[in-house]
């Protein structure tokens, strides 16, 4: 999951600060995902989904 929410970063043109501030979490949270550091919950995962307007599912696939 880390390195597709860094690819839907990098797509975006977004640091991990402006990615960050866009999702509502931490810069240092977003890089312990981007990382494989951090775990989300359910919840976390459809968050994000959510507003990178992507499916959940698509946040676990292989590009």
């Amino acid at each position: 999951m880390g390195e597709n929410l860094r690819r839907y970063r990098v797509e975006r043109g977004l640091s991990q600060e402006q990615f960050a501030e866009v999702l509502g979490f931490h810069r240092t949270y977003v890089g312990g995902l981007e990382r494989g550091e951090r775990n989300l919950s359910l919840q976390g995962v459809e968050r994000l989904a959510r507003l990178l307007q992507v499916e959940p599912l698509d946040l676990f696939q292989a590009p």
